[in-house]
């Protein structure tokens, strides 16, 4: 009876897939394909150019959301106040301010919901909190002072300060995002001379008070306004920039920052155009 030979068998399925001592891995690789290479070209270019803007990529934080949904729920969270809080607190401030207590504790239902997204947004909705109470103390009660605009709406700074290494870090980064681009604003309104103005808008009729504003907007348009509001304006990009590359929370932050500089741009060209729509009158 005539003997298998298995090696022989084993040696012919091994010669199929020759074995290459000291070859790197990638030689071992099908080789790319020249469309695959064109991607893989185009995606070092937009890296690069990314690099250069000073905004790189995001890398995913595991948290059912992903940056670029945490960025504009922190943009239009930063808006929000603008066209509803505004015309609220102006009409009822009481009723504004103890809005905060149902809007904290939908904040903190949704921060403990099993879902992550769900709970990202919720602890990005605490921070909105603080600011939303901050906006309405001052506006609803001492409006006519702005000296006290920024000490009041930084009542709750020790506690940011305190929590942004902590869970509540997206919350800590929106508020602080926000307090800088008042703290911001107010600077640049104070630098133009604009601030001394403020009592007399906020107490003034409506029609008195379209023409002031009128009249400050194109204060503002002047060689030594603007390049004060541009040095600020300058500033704060740089700030975001820098931001975006903290983190989570410092994204956060960068986008409330960023928001804020918008609006300030817009309300800029409201007073112009239509002072009605400053929120204001």
């Amino acid at each position: 009876m005539a003997r298998a030979a298995p090696w022989h068998l084993k040696f012919g399925y091994l010669s199929s897939h020759p074995l290459v001592i000291g070859a790197p891995a990638s030689a071992l690789l099908p080789a790319a394909s020249p469309g695959s290479a064109a991607a893989n070209d185009s995606s070092a270019l937009v890296l690069r150019k990314s690099s250069w803007l000073g905004l790189q990529a995001a890398p995913a934080s595991g948290s059912g959301l992903s940056p670029l949904s945490l960025t504009l729920a922190s943009g239009l969270l930063v808006t929000l106040p603008v066209f509803l809080q505004a015309p609220w607190v102006r009409l009822a401030p009481f009723s504004a301010a103890l809005f905060t207590v149902p809007l904290l504790g939908l904040a903190l239902l949704l921060s403990g919901h099993r879902n992550p997204g769900a709970a990202r947004a919720g602890e990005l909705l605490v921070g909105f909190c603080g600011s939303w109470l901050g906006g309405c103390l001052f506006w609803g009660w001492f409006r006519l002072h702005p000296l006290f605009h920024l000490p009041i709406e930084a009542f709750a700074l020790p506690l940011a300060l305190t929590g942004l290494q902590g869970r509540w870090k997206l919350a800590c980064g929106f508020y602080l995002g926000s307090l800088l681009g008042t703290a911001a604003t107010d600077a640049a309104m104070a630098a133009t001379g604009v601030m001394a103005f403020w009592p007399q808008v906020l107490s003034a009729s409506p029609p008195e008070a379209s023409l002031l504003l009128q009249s400050l907007a194109r204060q503002v348009l002047s060689p030594f306004a603007l390049a004060i509001v541009g040095t600020v304006a300058g500033m704060l990009i740089q700030a975001c920039r820098w931001l975006w590359r903290q983190g989570e929370a410092g994204r956060i932050s960068g986008a409330a920052l960023a928001t804020t500089l918008a609006v300030d741009g817009l309300f800029l060209l409201a007073a112009l155009v239509a002072p009605a729509l400053t929120g204001l009158i």
